[in-house]
């Protein structure tokens, strides 16, 4: 057994398009869209092989190979790729989305699945019928003139999602989170030479480097605020309290500064509720 398992040879990629030296595949990137690799799959088959760079990758184009990958061998498969941007602004995947499988991540899904996404949850979540109901008025009250639609319905997300996430009724800092969330989603499928040739992240002539961290940065000030706020009311004892006669909305952040002190299995850090709120929303 032990001269089999010191003599067994790599096995073999499957078979797929011929490559350049070092650049492998990277020239049909243009043709990596759904109908080009449908193409492919009728010259080399299912499942085939595409090396982009260093980065050797399988495409499935048949049912039964689809569910050998989803279903049959899933926890194989199940972790997901991350490029230098998403590790870097995900806190080194602190995050559900892109944490690797395992104890971890399935603490992760049980925090969010119980905590921030349980029907009783989004139930109690009043700020969704008070955006609903500001639309609503606000749509009447333009009764014969023209709406954008788009428009309001872009603006309603931005405010549920917002007033969930950090519990303000007030909009300030609303369009400073979104500058944010912006500049994430762009630098997450921007390109980048090193992701396809590591040896090369020293070339950085878009300044690609210097927008991460100013992007982490300013995620940071920004919900760094806002969860010293958050543990400076629970240690007031206002958080869930009556105040004024009003109770007061927990919100997403207080979701998971609770489920901190509670998940005793999971170190739960700062990075990980700065992660979890990011890509959430």
């Amino acid at each position: 057994m032990g001269v089999l398992v010191r003599t067994r040879r790599k096995l073999p990629y499957p078979p797929g398009p011929k490559g350049l030296p070092i650049l492998g595949n990277m020239f049909m990137m243009d043709q990596l869209t759904h109908r080009g690799l449908a193409q492919l799959s009728k010259q080399h088959g299912g499942l085939f092989h595409l090396k982009i760079g260093f980065l050797h990758m399988v495409t499935v184009s048949t049912p039964d190979m689809a569910r050998q990958v989803l279903q049959q061998q899933d926890n194989i498969f199940s972790n997901r790729p991350a490029n230098i941007a998403i590790k870097y602004l995900t806190y080194d995947r602190a995050d559900m989305a892109f944490a690797h499988y395992g104890p971890f991540w399935r603490q992760m899904r049980k925090i969010c699945v119980m905590k921030l996404f349980s029907r009783k949850r989004a139930e109690s979540w009043d700020s969704v019928r008070d955006e609903v109901e500001s639309m609503v008025r606000f749509i009447e009250s333009k009764t014969g003139s023209p709406v954008n639609i788009g428009e309001l319905v872009f603006n309603l997300m931005k405010n549920i999602i917002f007033r969930a996430a950090f519990g303000t009724i007030s909009h300030e800092g609303q369009e400073e989170f979104v500058s944010i969330m912006q500049e994430f989603s762009k630098l997450f499928g921007a390109f980048n030479i090193a992701d396809f040739f590591p040896w090369l992240g020293w070339v950085d002539p878009q300044g690609f480097y210097k927008r991460l961290g100013k992007a982490r940065m300013s995620l940071d000030r920004f919900i760094d605020h806002i969860i010293d706020d958050h543990e400076q009311k629970k240690k007031n004892k206002i958080e869930n309290d009556v105040v004024d006669g009003d109770v007061v909305e927990t919100d997403m952040v207080d979701e998971l500064i609770a489920a901190r002190e509670e998940e005793k299995s999971i170190n739960l850090t700062r990075d990980n509720i700065k992660a979890i709120i990011m890509v959430r929303t």
